[in-house]
């Protein structure tokens, strides 16, 4: 792969009929429940390998552990969360690595398969496409809230449901359609790995901020200022190269630089295709999934977010 655009995982090609794709991933908790912990932490991890087209195969943990702190069941918890996603994901766990350390932080090195002629990368969006989302925005701002005690979690279910998905469903809904580029959304938030899409293809995103599927809760919360050090981070590191249109409500384009744990694919194909590709993510389970714009000639902006 070429490393200039920034895909979401690396791809190793073994022969004609086969690829392997590796990637690695883990982070700090966003909810108290342990074994949800595992769960979200392990099917993040596994995203970026179906970001790529791939199936993950095996994966090696990853464990930073305060164990006088938090002790053994704790441990046992997370562990057991993040077996329940490698095995509906059919992905076998190898083993792993743990270390001592005062903060927790838990992930996973994946390792997929892919063939090597359907690999989907981020680089070959083309003018005329159609941009899909398969899941809700806004997974940042409503964890922050949880963390600060204003979004209780016993209300968060849909929340932690959706970082809990699976983006398999999305491989399998795209099945028989001209993916022309896809990625998950993550840490650089929409307009992170929009821009990231768009300079790597050598085109413009047009995206309709109105279409953009948002969690409950998301803006009310953006408004009350509940975000992460990822809003300003995201917004600084595309600089001029977005432009956002005057009537999109702040607190909407706050969810846009939001960035996403476990979030959805974005794809582009061609428009005659896309409505095919949402009904068939919502057979998935994916039922927020909307064609969210589409794929410009390139001008002076990589994102540029309409009314």
């Amino acid at each position: 792969m070429n490393a200039g655009t920034f895909d979401d995982a690396g791809v190793y090609r073994l022969d004609a009929e086969r690829a392997l794709v590796q990637t690695v991933d883990f982070f700090t908790p966003i909810v108290d429940d342990p074994r949800t912990f595992g769960r979200i932490a392990i099917a993040n991890a596994l995203s970026d390998v179906y970001a790529m087209g791939g199936r993950p195969i095996n994966g090696l943990n990853i464990l930073c552990y305060p164990m006088d702190a938090l002790g053994p069941e704790v441990l046992h918890e997370i562990l057991a969360g993040g077996n329940d996603k490698y095995a509906e994901a059919k992905c076998a766990l190898l083993g792993g690595h743990s270390v001592t350390d005062d903060e927790l932080k838990f992930g996973a090195a994946i390792t997929g398969l892919v063939h090597p002629d359907r690999i989907w990368t981020n680089a070959k969006a083309k003018p005329g496409d159609a941009l899909v989302l398969s899941k809700r925005l806004g997974t940042g701002i409503l964890t922050t809230a949880m963390k600060a005690r204003k979004f209780p979690e016993k209300d968060a279910g849909e929340l932690i449901a959706q970082m809990e998905q699976l983006n398999a469903g999305g491989v399998a809904a795209a099945e028989g359609k001209e993916i022309h580029a896809a990625t998950d959304i993550t840490g650089f938030a929409l307009a992170g790995h929009g821009a990231g899409m768009a300079e790597a293809s050598g085109v413009t995103l047009a995206i309709r901020a109105s279409k953009v599927p948002v969690l409950p809760d998301a803006e009310k919360f953006a408004s009350k200022g509940q975000k992460t050090r990822g809003d300003v981070t995201n917004r600084e590191f595309l600089g001029a190269k977005y432009r956002t249109a005057a009537g999109i409500r702040k607190s909407l384009e706050d969810v846009l630089f939001d960035p996403q744990t476990s979030g959805g694919l974005l794809f582009t194909l061609p428009a005659g295709q896309a409505d095919a590709l949402v009904r068939d993510l919502g057979k998935q389970g994916f039922p927020h999934s909307a064609v969210i714009g589409e794929v410009r000639p390139k001008s002076g902006l990589l994102v540029e977010f309409l009314d």
